[in-house]
């Protein structure tokens, strides 16, 4: 079975084609960061324009990448949410388009799911159920997964997500766009022990998150530095990803321990970040637990996971019709079982 997935939630369009005898057998992915870094984050009305240029040529190149054609395709998969109302417009619309021309079915996918399912997609893939840690610019939840389809919210931020903080705090300190890879950069030569930052919400029991206030303390301290060098740049660059880091893995552990279960899987843009894996990696090995996560060029938004989690689901006959729907609001408690 070959299925076609279509990314355009946000900022970067990923066209995929997934094989089931084959594996992934084209991935394409164009980011438009370039074209928002001016405005320090995402213009929507950009992002929406762009994709309407970028994606159907870039289908035309995966099926040649797939040396394949519109009637080897058994299926298409695309984002249907959450995200950016416009630019899962642009992929549902021409999702169902195609599906309509080929005489195909075409379901929507979720998202946090397609990430989270990436990591199905490593070599050492997990096995159900596990606790999931779902972080990026939109999203930070912990989720229990009893099988695809079948997720149990167990905390989320109640303010800003992970990555939503680093962008605003790179911004803070005159980075570039996207915060996360700069601020990962500037760290990598500060000073560990110079600041100490606050690790929310963990002095108190619950599994969810909150950065807005570890934001304040971030924007407190430029101020009471008053003309920031390179050196103040790179050590509180350090200290807010420590406290973040630091932060994430205290409630990871506290959603293993909760749940009982022991295997943790981490997916989204910000689970890329190489300090975040090596202090859950330093956890779950203390603690007897197992750490799963997806290759890191699947861990920001791509074609292939949408690819990927729509053969899991087309395989066992789910279907829709060819109205367009998206949902930019989209809780994972509401899927169905695959």
């Amino acid at each position: 079975m070959k299925v076609i997935g279509i990314e355009t939630s946000c900022d970067e369009t990923g066209v995929a084609v997934y094989d089931s005898d084959k594996g992934l057998v084209a991935d394409l992915l164009f980011s438009q960061i370039k074209l928002h870094q001016r405005y320090g984050g995402v213009v929507p009305e950009i992002a929406s324009r762009d994709h309407i240029r970028k994606t159907l040529p870039m289908i035309d190149e995966a099926l040649n990448e797939a040396n394949c054609t519109g009637k080897d395709i058994d299926g298409i998969a695309y984002t249907a949410g959450p995200g950016l109302i416009g630019a899962l417009l642009v992929g549902a619309s021409l999702a169902k388009s195609l599906a309509l021309a080929w005489g195909v079915p075409a379901l929507g996918i979720h998202h946090m799911e397609g990430h989270l399912l990436a990591a199905n997609m490593a070599n050492d893939p997990p096995s159900y159920p596990f606790v999931a840690l779902l972080v990026s610019g939109g999203h930070t939840q912990l989720m229990e997964c009893q099988r695809q389809g079948d997720y149990q919210l167990l905390g989320e931020s109640v303010d800003d997500a992970a990555g939503e903080a680093f962008d605003k705090v790179a911004k803070m300190l005159g980075l570039g766009y996207p915060g996360g890879p700069e601020i990962a950069k500037a760290a990598r030569d500060g000073d560990h022990n110079r600041f100490t930052f606050p690790r929310p919400m963990t002095n108190k029991p619950g599994l969810n998150f909150s950065f807005s206030g570890l934001k304040t303390f971030v924007l407190n301290t430029v101020y009471d530095l008053d003309n920031l060098g390179k050196q103040d740049v790179a050590d509180i660059s350090c200290a807010f990803e420590d406290a973040v880091v630091d932060t994430i893995s205290i409630k990871c552990q506290r959603a293993l321990e909760y749940s009982g279960l022991d295997s943790l899987v981490i997916a989204g843009g910000v689970s890329a970040n190489l300090n975040l894996r090596n202090v859950l990696e330093q956890m779950t090995k203390e603690h007897g637990y197992q750490l799963f996560y997806p290759e890191a060029k699947l861990c920001t938004d791509n074609g292939a996971m949408i690819a990927y989690a729509g053969w899991q689901r087309l395989v066992r006959g789910q279907s829709e019709s060819l109205e367009i729907q998206v949902r930019p609001r989209w809780p994972m408690e509401e899927l169905v079982s695959a």
